[in-house]
């Protein structure tokens, strides 16, 4: 098969060696690359049953077959795991500029086990995996760390050679399980504690280089195809709405739907919401659209802070995940300040979601006179105290969140209150509202995750009914597994409105040669979704993981929307039918 490079590296961190090796051809063609592979090789290789935080968990980074490419939306990469946060299967995405850098490499995967005595830093090259003290690098922020590591290898490389890094903060360093990887400043493989990982692995940073380029099966189709895509979708209204608002339009769309998680997830609409909305983040900062590399979407916002205490701050974000936790959940009012937190969580380098979910909690927690941590909601300063306790794995309110939802609530002793699904926290996305969402977040491999179908989509755009259930699991599982191929391929999610089934047949023939018909690839997208799923399986899952947290089956206190565990099971009963996933777990 084309578009592929048929190596793997191997990198053993304990003894700093490294070795390159080859798979199967029906590896690739059974799953691709990106999720497919990366998916094959941790099931391959993990001992079953493992601790997340030993030396034998995998850390796999991994591209798809157009990474690098004139593919538009390919400039991404996956990292994929046993999760610290859940136990079970972790997949976690970036984009920006170094995937282009991974890429170059000349490997399919770079398969990471093992710790290292002291704190490391990585050099990838198409040679293999080269060692390098990071002691130096020890507790500075991922700003600090990317800038430091940048200047340290600066010019070392061949010129024309892609060189980037991915790095981690000082939650990782201090265990912190849902620990972010960062690049390019502002980008993150954010969910589910993969940066906790490389972290227990005393790997501080991952400097990539080189000069390999991917043989496709038909290299002008492919360009053509792009040329094509690119003149057609230019005044897509999907292009235009990324381009002029980014994701910060949700907080609008989502507060209009009523399914806008407030005030920890027990109201659905946020009277403030026009505060933090998209016109808010665009009137009150200066905002410049920013795009990662092969994208015309540029959904990134720059901001920069005009007013107020945090006058100057620059970052690219929030995105609505950001303004959804600490504008919805934590009841923070001002925009500013919700740029401010989401900066904290980038230096400190731990998941928006994760930490404004916890964040939100803390402050349930202590209304309900079950923590004694003082904390309101909407107290701002007082999160950003909160989130520095969090990522130093503080004793006591600290070391409490920082090891996640289920332990907190555990420690709270608030379980029916606590929102997740297999440990992790769900989007912003209200299942009582969209109960699509509710689908979505029980069949993801990682927990509850808004990514791998954006099933939001259609119940937002009126493609189904959102209150339907009868028969929404079969357009669910078609978008599931259109999207799970953009996983293989690790395309962004944000081009699923141009890239329908016929355009991504199109396109992943063109890369690799291989049958790009629907009911071919809906195999291949199966064989992925079955292997992940028989690794959550192996690790220990229970068919009561596979739905919601008891919380979301309490009615909105605001609409009074519901969603019913007979709803839920329903569908959920209908998807395992569909899929052929009936036998007893």
């Amino acid at each position: 098969m084309k578009g592929f490079f048929n190596q793997i590296l191997y990198v053993d961190l304990s003894n700093q060696k490294a070795e390159i090796k080859s798979v199967d051809q029906s590896v690739y063609e059974n799953f691709l690359g990106g999720k497919g592979l990366a998916t094959w090789l941790l099931t391959e290789l993990n001992p079953p049953g493992i601790d997340p935080l030993s030396p034998e968990n995998r850390l796999i980074f991994a591209t798809g077959a157009v990474t690098g490419t004139t593919t538009w939306g390919s400039s991404r990469y996956g990292v994929f795991t046993k999760s610290p946060l859940t136990g079970l299967y972790a997949e976690s995405y970036s984009g920006g500029k170094v995937p282009e850098a991974i890429s170059a490499t000349g490997f399919d995967a770079i398969v990471i086990h093992g710790r290292a005595d002291g704190l490391i830093m990585m050099e990838i090259t198409p040679e293999g995996a080269f060692f390098h003290d990071g002691t130096h690098l020890a507790g500075k922020d991922t700003f600090e760390t990317e800038s430091a590591v940048k200047a340290e290898f600066s010019g070392k490389h061949p010129k024309g050679w892609k060189t980037g890094l991915s790095v981690i903060g000082p939650a990782a360093e201090a265990g912190v399980k849902f620990s972010i990887i960062k690049n390019d400043g502002w980008r993150c493989a954010g969910r589910a504690g993969t940066g906790t990982v490389m972290g227990s692995k005393n790997l501080k940073a991952i400097v990539f280089s080189g000069n390999k380029k991917r043989e496709v099966f038909d290299k002008k189709g492919l360009t053509q195809l792009s040329k094509a895509m690119a003149a057609e979708a230019k005044d897509h209204p999907v292009v235009q709405a990324y381009k002029s608002m980014g994701t910060s339009q949700m907080v609008k769309i989502m507060n209009n739907a009523g399914a806008f998680p407030t005030r920890y997830w027990t109201k659905g609409y946020a009277p403030h919401w026009e505060k933090i909305s998209a016109d808010a983040l665009h009137s009150q900062c200066d905002v410049t659209p920013h795009a990662c590399a092969k994208c015309y979407l540029s959904c990134g916002r720059m901001t920069k802070v005009i007013q107020g205490p945090h006058k100057g701050l620059v970052l690219e974000g929030p995105e609505y995940e950001t303004l959804y936790t600490f504008g919805g959940l934590c009841m923070v009012e001002e925009v500013e300040q919700i740029v401010r937190l989401n900066h904290v969580c980038d230096s400190l380098g731990i998941d928006t979601i994760t930490a404004g979910n916890l964040a939100a909690f803390a402050m349930m927690a202590h209304e309900q006179g079950k923590s004694d941590y003082a904390i309101q909601f909407g107290d701002a300063r007082a999160i950003e105290e909160l989130l520095v306790k969090i990522a130093a794995n503080e004793a006591g309110i600290g070391q409490t969140l920082a090891r996640g939802i289920r332990h907190a609530a555990a420690v709270f002793g608030m379980e029916d209150q606590a929102v997740h699904v297999k440990g992790l926290e769900p989007a912003g996305y209200d299942p009582r509202v969209l109960k699509g969402m509710g689908l979505a977040y029980a069949a993801s491999d990682r927990g509850a995750c808004h990514l791998r179908s954006t099933f939001y989509k259609p119940e937002l755009a009126g493609m189904i009914d959102p209150d339907q259930v009868e028969g929404k699991a079969k357009l669910f599982i078609d978008f599931e597994d259109r999207l799970t191929l953009f996983d293989t391929m690790i395309l962004c999610k944000f081009y699923r409105d141009l890239y329908p089934w016929e355009l991504l047949g199109e396109m992943i023939t063109a890369a690799t040669g291989m049958d790009g018909s629907k009911e071919n690839l809906s195999g291949i997208a199966l064989n992925v979704a079955a292997k992940a799923r028989a690794f959550n399986l192996r690790e220990g899952m229970t068919p009561e993981d596979e739905t919601l947290a008891q919380a979301f089956f309490t009615p909105l206190k605001d609409s009074g929307a519901a969603i019913t565990k007979d709803e839920m099971d329903f569908m959920f009963n209908d998807y395992q039918k569909i899929r052929n996933w009936t036998e007893k777990k």
